[in-house]
């Protein structure tokens, strides 16, 4: 038969059904998965085009980035992928108390948002909103507001400010973020719009209208457009990745900022030019021949690729050097557990949505039980860089012999899965962010508590920064970050972005990472990162503590929006109790709040060799508090020991030691609360 009796339909279906590799999965669910792009081993290009078919929690099934929650709804051989992201909202009642919140982030790796695709859009009547990322080594952050006094005053299809406003998103932008905040928690205009949204979405999948404006009225997360290319030190002609009647180009869309390439059919062939006979003349494709008994095939062989999957990602993942710690250091990290792939499984219902306690650059921790009953979190980590293993496994050694009980425990890690997971003790009682600034009734927060706090996490960054042989540097200390166990105790938590130094290290550098409001100045020009650095984000929620206000201000163009320069100005204007928050104003006395802002002030030195260190951040804080406690004590002296009308020095070195603090001789023997110094043969990390 000549080549003119194929029909369209024909050829459409051929086209289509010669997507994916030879006796690979061609699609799962609604989505084609063509190559470069596959679902099993020696089906895809790279991990980087590496999709999960989960067939297991969806009917159909449906197709993720990598283990990732990035939902993949279409794939473009032309160099484009559609994805489901999260809308960013920030939620508020009448009485302007925070009801609902999130603060989505996506991490592309090698692929970039797409320029020409998509628009960065905020919408609200009392809103502000940041996308931010990186470009190259370089951080990106940009934004819009949008105000409006009803749903009269804004017009459909317009988002030019007025409810809506919108901007462009650069070229080459990768570990999208995205904040939504409001000016007056909504307070003015809640009665119709509670709510803040914000969220990077496909320009051409959508239209702006005033239903938006309502409470429940924008999706939970919207199509965005990604663009990838194939990235090789070799040209695509030298590493034969296009296919016979096929060519290669450096894209031409202005949507790449590297040298990579896609592949494209010759002229009068079609098909995946990606595959080595993929292109066929056009309108005479070969048909579905590679689909006939994939199915069959697929469910046959899937068990046994799973269990070479995790067999493999655990060696990737630094399996085998762990096990190898942990034979060597028996005494020391005992309690470390490796947990298998389906005890956190069944731990958090498969990672159920619902799950979710928190979402951030550097993973998702998601709520937990396991088998023997104990509450935990479990934390799905970035991918690990297979040049970084051996630190990473460090990491997990250290953190695991971490003993303060203002510290979150690292109970264990999970390497059979293609993102390491990291399982800790839960804590219940939420942030401290959220009770400097949300107001929760339940338990009203007070001076005598927000003291406590401050000494318990001074007390915990000493530890960390002054163990015996390694230190440790957080490096994204912030109020989110510090949580509250069941009796109101501080535990500092995320060391997602934490490093150990040697003894003889002075600095760590590194691309900046960390939260904007609480980034040292220093470390931001410099990209050294010292223990100086952790000093200057604790001065920061000292401040928060001291104002009620957020690192970054909901005020007017004229005044200042950073915290710390409000701040800092007041101080120097004589003006501090003028920036008090009124809880601080009522309950503390006036030579207590002198001191803690004087500290801060101190820890907030642009020039870190000025600061404190974090020993005598705890040391001063600890002080503010026994001379508290000694000063009710003194009123009650009949029932304490009193010299000549005095507290006695025995009983106030027993208040101290109470506290956790203790004073000893040198350095590194100053300790708060804190279980036996660890001592390992522990190796430099970057």
């Amino acid at each position: 038969m000549s080549c003119h009796c194929c029909t369209s339909r024909a050829s459409t279906a051929s086209a289509a059904h010669a997507q994916a590799k030879p006796g690979c999965l061609n699609r799962c669910g609604d989505v084609e998965i063509p190559y470069p792009f596959g679902t099993e081993p020696g089906c895809f290009l790279n991990e980087e085009f590496r999709i999960t078919c989960n067939d297991t929690h969806f009917n159909p099934p449906k197709p993720f980035l990598w283990d990732s929650n990035i939902d993949v709804v279409n794939i473009s051989i032309d160099g484009h992928l559609n994805v489901m992201q999260y809308t960013a909202k920030d939620c508020y009642d009448a009485k302007g108390y925070s009801i609902d919140s999130n603060l989505p982030s996506i991490t592309l790796s090698k692929f970039t948002v797409s320029k020409t695709g998509n628009k960065f859009i905020v919408i609200g009547c009392d809103s502000y909103a940041y996308v931010s990322g990186f470009l190259g080594e370089d951080r990106y952050k940009s934004g819009c507001m949008c105000t409006c006094d009803s749903f009269d005053s804004v017009t459909n299809g317009s988002c030019v400010g007025t409810g809506c406003c919108q901007i462009e998103i650069p070229r080459g932008l990768k570990e999208l973020e995205v904040e939504a905040v409001s000016f007056n928690n909504h307070t003015n205009v809640s009665s119709f719009n509670p709510c803040t949204y914000a969220f990077v979405v496909d320009q051409s999948q959508f239209h702006f209208t005033s239903n938006y404006l309502a409470l429940g009225g924008i999706p939970d997360y919207f199509p965005m457009v990604l663009d990838w290319e194939i990235t090789t030190n070799e040209t695509c002609e030298e590493a034969k990745i296009c296919g016979l009647n096929a060519s290669w180009d450096t894209p031409k869309d202005n949507t790449s900022t590297s040298s990579g390439y896609r592949c494209k059919c010759n002229k009068g062939y079609e098909g995946n030019p990606y595959l080595s006979d993929g292109c066929q003349g056009a309108g005479c494709g070969l048909g579905p021949l590679f689909l006939i008994g994939i199915w069959g095939l697929y469910k046959f062989t899937k068990k046994r690729r799973e269990i070479k999957s995790k067999q493999t990602f655990f060696k990737r993942n630094g399996g085998l050097l762990l096990q190898q710690e942990l034979s060597s250091n028996k005494s020391s990290v005992e309690k470390t557990k490796l947990f298998t792939s389906k005890d956190l499984e069944k731990a958090t219902d498969n990672y159920n949505a619902n799950r979710i306690l928190g979402q951030g650059g550097q993973g998702t921790v998601y709520k937990g039980m396991l088998a023997d009953g104990r509450i935990v979190a479990v934390k799905k980590s970035k991918l690990v860089d297979e040049n970084n293993v051996e630190q990473f496994i460090n990491e997990v050694v250290i953190l695991s012999q971490i003993n303060h009980r203002n510290i979150v425990k690292l109970l264990g890690c999970c390497l059979e899965t293609e993102v390491p997971l990291l399982v800790y003790e839960f804590v219940p009682n939420g942030t401290l962010y959220q009770y400097i600034h949300n107001h929760i009734e339940e338990f009203p927060i007070t001076w005598e508590l927000l003291l406590r706090i401050a000494v318990e996490v001074s007390g915990a960054l000493f530890y960390l920064h002054s163990a015996a042989s390694i230190s440790i540097y957080h490096r994204d200390i912030k109020s989110a970050n510090i949580l509250l166990d069941d009796k109101y105790r501080a535990k500092v938590s995320d060391f997602g972005t934490s490093r150990s130094i040697t003894v003889d290290q002075t600095h760590l550098t590194t691309k900046v990472q960390g939260t904007f409001g609480y980034v040292d100045p220093e470390y931001f020009q410099s990209s050294q990162f010292t223990e100086k650095s952790d000093v200057y984000s604790f001065g920061v929620v000292l401040v928060e503590i001291l104002t009620g206000q957020k690192p970054i201000r909901a005020i007017n163009i004229d005044e200042d929006r950073s915290l710390v320069g409000y701040f800092l100005q007041a101080m120097n204007e004589n003006r501090l109790f003028e920036v008090l928050d009124a809880l601080v104003l009522k309950e503390a006395e006036r030579e207590e709040i002198m001191t803690v802002a004087t500290l801060a002030k101190r820890c907030l030195n642009l020039n870190g060799k000025n600061r404190p260190t974090m020993k005598e951040v705890a040391f001063e804080l600890g002080g503010i508090r026994a001379s508290i406690g000694a000063s009710i004590l003194q009123q009650n002296c009949g029932v304490i020991d009193c010299v000549n009308g005095d507290i006695s020095e025995h009983y106030l070195e027993s208040n101290l030691v109470s506290m956790g603090t203790s004073i000893l001789n040198n350095s590194a023997a100053f300790s708060i609360d804190a279980g036996p110094a660890f001592s390992i043969d522990a190796r430099p990390l970057l």
